[in-house]
């Protein structure tokens, strides 16, 4: 088999056997005892790598290139010989700040499970090994695998929009402090926030409707009994997704508040700077006056004369200063 095959079992009753040295075979053998089934698991193959795999099983040659190509949106598509299901498992670096995610395809048919991954956080190794502890679940052949793994993608959306909500916190806790000072870097992490959380939605929501046929439609390949399983699955799934409408709302919000707080540290700025030009203006104007030449100036002759004026100037000044100080202009 292609080295691509990261992973390639028979599991009979529920438990897993030796891997197969032949697929095809194998895969005769899986439907000819009707409790077995083949679960194959590739990772990034090529085309080249993938064709032999495909060409075994029979798989529709749109499903494989979407396999190939990725960048696919989460989707169900059912096929004469196939179903074709594509999740996104998205990942979170509390560090960055950063949201990606990778793909995860997978094809259920008549006794085989194949699915394709792409990029990381693809949960496919953990959920192997949790349901090879749980032969009572795997008996349910193919439709237990999309399961579980559809189930595990879901709940680690929960958990990453918990790490996005603590996050969210500590941003709304900068945007309302008493004495911001870096509005810009703020701005940016909220508007940088937005696009995580966009890119988290174009992996929930396109998976509302595939889980909602899922959960509450005839789905061949899929067993009726495990459409109470599904609606628990897309339960959660819808949990996610307004969790993460609800932090988008929270980042429009905030970045809203942190505009018109800075729209009103302006007027403040404005406003203090309007104060102390008018208290400036009171000097400049008597200086203006006095420092033209006249004939006829009373003072020149009062020894008084430049006293009073500066008086008057001083007595100016604090009356402005204590008339802004009160309306809060200081």
């Amino acid at each position: 088999m292609p080295s691509v095959i990261v992973d390639c079992a028979m599991y009979r009753d529920g438990r897993r056997s030796p891997a197969p040295e032949d697929l095809s075979n194998a895969l005769d053998e899986a439907r000819a005892s009707g409790d077995a089934f083949l679960w194959v698991g590739m990772y990034e193959p090529t085309e080249e790598e993938f064709e032999h795999v495909s060409r075994e099983f029979g798989l529709h040659k749109l499903a494989v290139e979407d396999a190939l190509t990725a960048h696919q949106r989460p989707k169900l598509e059912v096929y004469d010989d196939s179903l074709f299901v594509v999740l996104k498992p998205v990942m979170y670096d509390d560090d960055t700040d950063t949201v990606t995610t990778g793909e995860l395809m997978l094809f259920i048919g008549d006794s085989f499970v194949v699915t394709v991954r792409h990029g990381e956080g693809a949960p496919l190794s953990a959920v192997r090994h949790r349901l090879e502890h749980e032969p009572e679940v795997l008996r349910h052949g193919p439709t237990a695998v999309l399961y579980a793994v559809s189930d595990a993608v879901v709940d680690h959306y929960i958990e990453v929009a918990a790490e996005l909500q603590a996050d969210l916190e500590e941003v709304e806790a900068d945007v309302f402090a008493p004495q911001a000072t870096d509005t810009k870097n703020t701005a940016a992490r909220i508007y940088g926030f937005k696009r995580q959380v966009l890119e988290f939605r174009r992996a929930t929501s396109p998976l509302l409707q595939p889980m909602d046929r899922l959960a509450f439609g005839n789905v061949p390949f899929v067993h009726e009994h495990a459409q109470p399983f599904f609606r628990d699955v897309a339960d959660h799934l819808t949990k996610a997704s307004e969790y993460i409408e609800g932090l988008d709302r929270l980042l429009s919000d905030a970045l809203a508040a942190h505009l018109a707080q800075m729209g009103v540290r302006q007027n403040d700025d404005m406003r203090k700077i309007s104060a102390w030009a008018a208290m400036a203006a009171v000097p400049t104007m008597v200086a203006g006056i006095y420092g033209m030449n006249f004939d006829h100036m009373w003072e020149l002759r009062q020894p008084w004369g430049y006293p009073v004026v500066i008086l008057v100037m001083v007595g100016a000044c604090l009356g402005l200063h204590r008339l802004f100080k009160t309306r809060g202009w200081l």
